[in-house]
């Protein structure tokens, strides 16, 4: 099964997709977790919350080469398309212009290691085009590309949740 979980911050997206896992299998889970590093301490309480929900056989793989995370037979929980492709642009130096460096990378991505996943993968993403329309290039950019993202990836997947004040809309 895959699923492609979406919201807006702190809308109950991360522990609806963790209760989808949990409900998949007992033991061990692949988290992933693609953001960058960030020495800020939201940041920091952000991640400690997320890793004391979490159940201690789940293995925690942070990295921003999904290919390789999803390359497993185990469940899968990526948590989130928006902070990998935020790592992604920051890592490219991209922010000016990065659809030429990402489109393909997305690409690849979606149609080979998710379309070859053997077990199960719930990706967590942020649902960004709801609201006002940035005020910097930079963050239209992001809202654009992340929508394409989504849409690439929810085309992938088997089902589609959005979760809105910690209620599930099963697309």
């Amino acid at each position: 099964m895959r699923v492609l979980v979406t919201g807006g911050v702190r809308s109950g997206k991360s522990r609806h997709a963790e209760g989808l896992v949990s409900g998949l299998v007992s033991g061990l889970v692949r988290y992933v977790a693609p953001g960058p590093q960030r020495d800020d301490a939201d940041w920091a309480a952000r991640i400690a919350a997320h890793r004391a929900r979490r159940p201690p056989e789940w293995e925690t793989v942070e990295t921003r080469d999904l290919a390789a995370a999803l390359a497993t037979d185990r469940p899968v929980l990526v948590d989130c398309l928006g902070t990998w492709l935020t790592g992604v642009i920051d890592e490219a130096g991209r922010w000016d212009d990065p659809q030429d460096v990402l489109a393909p990378w997305v690409d690849g991505l979606v149609d080979h290691a998710v379309a070859a996943m053997r077990g199960d993968v719930v990706l967590v993403t942020n649902e960004v085009g709801l609201g006002v329309v940035p005020e910097h290039r930079s963050g239209r950019l992001f809202r654009d590309l992340l929508g394409s993202v989504n849409q690439r990836f929810g085309a992938a997947c088997d089902e589609v949740h959005l979760v809105v004040a910690g209620r599930v809309l099963r697309l």
